[in-house]
């Protein structure tokens, strides 16, 4: 077996359903999957700066017929620093199909929260074609997947028919031998997860629920007609409504977040309220039937309303059905109205040609005759012809379609055009029926593309949209928003087939095709007489705020029955829909009417989101925040993302049950709720809150529980704080004679010289943000507690984490000091030469100048404002390096893994630049690079070396560089330079090996060959793996790395040798870390659990 870097990867050719492999059969119900997305590499659509580690490894099985054991596993490979293994099936993982999976060969030794993620393909392949100097893989099937401790694998349970793999002419079984191929691309879990849809597009995604990716593509294109949302918003909803039982109040809500929301939203809402709430109720439907179904429910409710008529008005349009005779006067005629259009493919080489089709004449002649009235059987014309189009035309593509001679459902993935611009009238109207109104311009703009990537039993969509019909697409694949230009839109969703280049040009090879399996399946057109009213404003006078409110009664209500660990679901407590401008004093007047609750006697509090996922109450308004609108307070409480504003109304009774004004709280109290847990019954119930002092002890209050919990005022009781329910719920002791706020001794040391100075504070737990640095700013003598940095402690690898925290990203100190289930006492601190958030508007890289003619690298830190250019970099760059001489011209490259992956071009914004992986290396452009001859080549030349180990797998290392290579330049000429260049003795110049390296296999050189003819130009992913390869034992010494310090946020010198360069200090945070660290939120309040021995 092998293991090499892959070529770019085939379009995924099938459509197999992606799952955790299991040994169980398939159980009733939803299933942790998603359909296959096939689209190779470019379904992840990262940023080239982005390129990862990739690897392709390969697996010969031998006697495969005869293996007897349920699974396989591989041998084990690495790509991108981690372990894997593919796990096969032979004989199906409970089904009549091979079962391929990726494996994270080491899962059971990683600690806990391990994540990461990869994109793959697996592969079998066919031994009876070859291209160029390998077989081809043409059963391949790409995807990507977040590996953690839940998902361990994943991949195809149903990848190939055994009928298939075991029939001896399909070429995947030869001489009783299969083989797999792996392509592995590891990509980094921040570099992925981290994309910010709303800061790079102004838009977000939506959450995938499993097998919702076409739910999510059509809600994304009706939420993008702008005419269509601010209907839904004027929809009258009321209060007592609930979002999963009411289709309108769950599509505001929806469209709302997508509106409002910083990450992507959430459907189960409005999955729940059309009555699909398992898997099987998506696996039942298609978009079509979607869309359907959505726009009858809207219809009707909107009867009666302000906005009655409206879902006619953008998608209704109708056509004529007629029957002709030919020999005698008589037609008839049936009017019927549609919704979208159903056009052909097959046989159809675009959109106009299907509706040529469409409206093609079809004769009713011999046995088919037309009985018309009157008039007997008669010869006759019958066809369909259009009445008028809709505004918005909505044009379903059939792309499946029953094949007779195979007995089952196909998908046609011909290739089929649509034009940017439909003309309907064309021809003189041909489309058109006599009663149509010809002074209607039927001329469309093509408005989104629905795409079905994947084959007719399951696949991945998503949509490309330009929601203002200007010239910027937009890719909506789930949670992911990205831009993308009309080629991605238009040209490679008309699907067909295409050519692989021939890997020998000059020989008398066929080319081979490979069908693409990514192709347009809906259409959605707007009348160009008409968009500007259907592209039209959306003000926040169209929108209301949705507040939800809950008080002491909905805690007793849910805690116990479905609430456990958490106070409250949101969704179950009431609903008030307000106009965002509306101020909040006469939204407490509505409470009042409503509740019963006089304003004198409200007092709300904002709740606040913990990094558990719980929420609690964090605090109260203040009069100056009840003085403003409604909008202006859900924008204030959105540190969660919550697009609609949650709100806990505290309610205090006297003995007579009458609510009375609630007591002042001052800033020393704290709220507290108490759970009270009967370990006999095995029930859990809300008893009440109270308000304590932060320096009192619990001994103070236990009468008072006693008297909540029902108990006699001497019971003897025990507390507990809940701290998380996953993976699973832990609850830690408390001990009555402390105080509330439990004291802290916090270790602070210096993030530079952590080993050297260190000094303790004694804190509280429920220290904010602010008083944390002010301490740390009095001990270090600091006027501005701003320019104090701090960061957390991992306490797995024992290290700072890679990421600081932000300005007041964290609200306490007890979540500055949480890491999954552990608690640290150690946090880092950094002394800036700027006020923090000053420094958070700014990109700071750290670039690796490497010298021209000295041997020695200098790491450098650049700091400028975030959408600076690296031409800025390097003029920035250039007043502090030393420079060869003067006019010297200098570039940006990427490093990783000792290969060059980029040369940046000057007009690159760096805001998107990750300098925390790869190496930034900046170095002067050598005098014979700067004229090069159309004949010359700029080749890469990398060390490296074979690892006796690893199958004598080719091992890189030490420093990579470009050079100039002439045509017609033997390698003796070049070696001669090479050798000039990096200075090496002759004694030890003539022990290295000269190789051509192409996807990692090395063909060595003589001294005879002529090097330039072994490279081929290319400017597209893979360059780097096209190398001039020197071979040699690793003896060179670690050129010195120089520190340059000028202050801590300047200059700062890096501990790595140019070998370390791999060194993924990531690899032990799972995405449910980076999410907790990402949206931690505020919690002043705690919860103690109150247990009756």
């Amino acid at each position: 077996m092998t293991l090499v870097t892959p070529p770019p990867l085939l379009d995924n050719e099938d459509d197999e359903m992606l799952v955790p492999h299991s040994d169980l059969a398939v159980t009733e119900g939803p299933d942790p999957m998603e359909v296959v997305p096939a689209e190779g590499a470019n379904t992840v659509d990262a940023p080239v700066v982005d390129d990862p580690p990739a690897a392709r490894f390969t697996w010969t099985i031998e006697n495969f017929s005869r293996l007897t054991g349920k699974k396989l596993y591989s041998d084990v490979f690495a790509v991108g620093g981690y372990k894997w293994r593919v796990l096969i099936f032979p004989k199906g993982n409970n089904v009549d199909h091979l079962s391929m999976y990726l494996d994270v060969a080491d899962a059971p030794t990683l600690p806990y929260g391990w994540s990461r993620y990869a994109q793959f393909s697996l592969a079998v392949v066919n031994q009876s074609y070859w291209i160029g100097d390998s077989y081809a893989a043409f059963h391949p099937a790409d995807t990507q997947h977040q590996f953690n401790t839940r998902e361990s694998d994943w991949g195809f349970t149903s990848f190939m028919p055994l009928s298939e793999l075991y029939d001896p002419s399909r070429g995947y079984l030869l001489n009783d031998t299969c083989i797999v191929e792996a392509d592995v691309t590891v990509r980094k879990v921040v570099d992925y997860w981290s994309h910010d849809s709303k800061k790079e597009t102004g838009y977000v995604g939506l959450k995938n629920q499993g097998a919702t990716c076409y739910m999510n593509s059509l809600l994304q294109t009706l939420y993008h007609i702008p005419y269509f949302r601010k209907a839904v918003y004027h929809m009258p909803t009321t209060e007592n409504d609930m979002p999963s039982g009411s289709i309108p109040l769950a599509l505001q809500s929806l469209f709302y977040k997508l509106q409002y929301n910083e990450t992507s939203v959430a459907t189960k809402e409005l999955t729940k309220s059309f009555g699909w709430d398992s898997y099987e109720s998506f696996m039942q439907h298609d978009v079509q039937e979607l869309n359907r179904v959505l726009c009858e429910k809207l219809e009707d409710k909107m009867k009666g309303t302000v906005v009655e008529g409206t879902i006619q008005h953008l998608f209704e349009g109708h056509d004529m059905n007629y029957i002709e005779c030919i020999n005698v006067d008589y037609k008839s005629t049936r009017k019927e109205s549609f919704y979208d259009l159903q056009l052909d493919v097959k046989g159809c080489r675009d959109v106009y040609a299907s509706f040529d089709k469409y409206v093609e004449v079809e004769r009713l002649e011999g046995d088919n005759r037309y009985h018309a009235e009157q008039h007997g059987l008669q010869d006759a014309k019958k066809g369909v012809l259009f009445i008028d189009f809709p505004p918005v035309l909505q044009l379903q593509l059939k792309r499946f379609e029953y094949d007779f001679m195979r007995d089952t459902m196909v998908k046609i993935n011909d290739r089929y055009e649509f034009p940017l611009q439909l003309d309907l009238d064309r021809e003189d109207g041909k489309y058109l029926s006599p009663q149509a109104d010809r002074s209607v311009r039927n001329l469309y703009t093509l408005h989104s593309v629905l795409v079905h990537s994947g084959g007719v039993h399951g696949g991945h969509y998503y949509a490309y949209i330009r929601p203002t019909l200007s010239d910027k697409w937009f890719k909506f694949d789930d949670e992911r928003v990205t831009k993308e230009d009309i080629k991605r839109a238009l040209d490679e969703q008309y699907g067909g087939e295409e050519e692989l280049p021939q890997a020998n040009p000059g020989f008398n090879n066929s080319p081979f095709k490979f069908t693409k399996y990514s192709n347009a399946y809906m259409l959605v057109y707007i009348r160009e007489s008409e968009k500007e009213k259907i592209i039209c404003n959306v003000d926040e006078k169209d929108i209301a705020e949705h507040l939800r409110v809950a008080r002491d009664g909905d805690l007793q209500e849910q805690i116990g029955k479905h609430i456990y660990f958490d106070l409250v679901d949101h969704d179950k407590v009431r609903s008030f829909r307000i106009q965002k401008q509306t101020p909040f004093a006469l939204f407490k007047e509505e409470v009042a009417k409503e509740l019963g609750i006089p304003v004198q006697y409200q007092r709300f509090w904002f709740w606040a989101k913990r990094q558990n996922h719980t929420y609690r109450p964090n605090r109260p308004l203040t009069p100056q925040e009840e003085a403003q609108s409604v909008g202006h307070l859900r924008e204030l409480s959105n540190k969660s993302n919550n697009a609609e504003l949650k709100l806990f109304l505290e309610v205090e009774v006297g003995p007579d049950l009458q609510p009375i004004p609630p007591p002042e709280k001052t800033k020393e109290e704290i709220l507290l709720l108490f759970k009270l847990y009967d370990p006999v019954k095995e029930e859990l119930r809300y008893v009440g809150r109270l308000f304590v002092k932060g320096t009192g002890k619990p001994t103070e209050i236990l009468a008072k529980l006693n008297e909540l919990a029902g108990f006699e005022q001497d019971e003897e009781i025990q507390l507990f704080e809940e701290i998380k329910f996953e993976p699973n719920v832990m609850c830690e002791y408390i001990d009555k004679k402390l105080t509330f706020r439990g004291s802290q001794v916090v270790r602070f040391r210096a993030l530079e010289k952590s080993k050297e100075d260190e000094f303790s504070l004694e804190l509280s737990k429920l220290n904010t943000y602010d008083d944390v640095v002010e301490r740390v700013a009095q001990h270090l003598n600091l006027d501005d507690p701003s320019k104090i940095r701090l960061t957390s402690h991992n306490c797995y690898s024992q290290q700072p984490k890679p990421q600081p925290i932000k300005y007041r990203g964290v609200e306490h100190l007890s979540d500055m000091l949480a890491h999954y289930n552990q608690n640290s006492d150690i946090l880092y601190y950094e002394v800036l030469d700027i006020p923090l958030p000053e420094l958070q508007g700014l990109k700071t890289l750290k670039v690796a100048f490497h010298h021209a003619t000295k041997d020695e690298v200098v790491v450098h830190t650049i700091r400028l404002p975030k959408q600076s250019t690296v031409g800025d970099v390097i003029a920035d760059l250039k007043t502090k390096v030393e420079l060869s001489h003067k006019d010297a011209e200098l570039r940006l490259l990427e490093v990783f893994y000792h290969k060059i992956y980029k040369i940046f071009p000057l007009n690159e914004k760096i805001e998107n630049i990750n300098d925390q992986y790869w190496t930034l290396r900046a170095e002067e452009i050598p005098e014979e690079e700067k004229d090069l001859d159309q004949q010359d080549s700029l080749i890469h030349v990398y060390h490296f070396m074979k690892d006796t180990a690893q199958n004598q797998q080719v091992q890189n290392f030490g420093e990579p560089f470009l050079l100039v290579i002439r045509e017609g330049e033997t390698l003796a000429d070049v070696k001669a330079r090479i050798q000039k260049k990096l200075q090496v003795s002759d004694e030890e110049f003539v022990k290295w090996k000269f190789a051509f390296l192409s996807m990692g296999r090395p063909t060595y050189l003589s001294d005879s060959d002529i090097v330039s003819t072994r490279f081929q130009r290319r400017d597209v992913y893979g360059a780097w793996e096209q190398y001039l390869g020197l071979e040699h034992t690793d003896t060179a010494p670690k050129r010195s790395y120089a520190a340059n310090q000028k202050g801590s946020t300047d200059d700062i010198e890096i501990c790595m040798s140019p070998r370390c360069a791999a060194f993924l200090p990531w690899g032990d945070l799972s995405l449910d870390a980076i999410y907790r660290l990402t949206f931690g939120c505020v919690v002043n309040t705690r919860e103690i659990l109150v247990v009756d021995v």
